[in-house]
């Protein structure tokens, strides 16, 4: 990952970096000197208000640092706060339509996870949902990716995402996976009710306690020698056919 100096998503410094943690920031990960054990603190802090914690070579730190005083430690934060699943569903509730929310398993890339997240703004979604860790968050770079959708779009980071998939369909939601393998074709699928699209991961595809929480796991049409699209184009494909199949009941 490129740290670029003017970044304002990023606190330096133990101070800083406690006080925004007692602030109740929207911190997606701080890194911190591996094996530097006067961090004790802050990494205690940090884990009891969920925040990912990663042990790295100082000289990792030295690269993403804009002051050259970071202390060892570094926070990268979020451009906007998290919602829970529960703001998501109040939005579907608001808006008197069934819920179409996106829960991304483990999208690393934040330029896909800035797409899927236009994506999901554009096509009429009411929030999506990431896990806490191996994924992307609300980085400078996914706000930038997703041309401000970030600002009008509900995303909830989780930290389980099978869990949150049950939860779902608690709540009556059915979830659909994106498979190649998946026995159902995608244009014979029935997306018009209360609908979780899961997207896999760019490399490994949906993680296997993930795909057993799906209710069905949906295949999107291939004609080409590829046997997959890139995770943002079938967040695309999958996300418009909800849309085109609501705007047509």
């Amino acid at each position: 990952m490129e740290f670029k100096k003017d970044r304002e998503d990023i606190i330096e410094g133990r101070n800083a970096v406690l006080e925004a943690l007692r602030a109740g920031r929207a911190i997606d990960k701080i890194y911190i000197t591996k094996g530097d054990r006067t961090l004790g603190h802050i990494v205690s802090t940090a884990r009891k208000a969920g925040c990912v914690v990663a042990e790295v070579d100082r000289r990792k730190l030295d690269s993403m640092s804009a002051t050259k005083s970071h202390q060892g430690v570094i926070a990268l934060c979020a451009v906007r706060e998290y919602c829970t699943i529960n703001d998501i569903l109040a939005i579907a509730r608001q808006r008197g339509e069934p819920p179409f929310i996106i829960a991304c398993d483990e999208i690393s890339d934040p330029h896909n996870l800035g797409a899927i997240i236009r994506t999901a703004e554009c096509a009429g979604a009411h929030g999506v949902i990431i896990p806490k860790r191996r994924s992307a968050g609300l980085t400078s770079t996914v706000g930038k990716t997703s041309a401000g959708a970030v600002e009008h779009m509900a995303v909830a980071r989780v930290p389980n995402l099978p869990a949150a998939l049950k939860e779902l369909k608690e709540y009556g939601l059915w979830v659909y996976g994106t498979a190649a393998e998946g026995g159902s074709n995608l244009w014979e699928t029935d997306l018009k009710g209360p609908v979780c699209i899961v997207i896999g991961s760019e490399g490994q595809g949906m993680g296997r306690l993930v795909g057993e929480n799906c209710d069905f796991l949906v295949s999107i049409p291939m004609r080409g020698r590829l046997s997959s699209l890139n995770a943002s184009a079938a967040a695309a494909v999958m996300m418009y056919e909800v849309l085109r199949q609501r705007e047509s009941s």
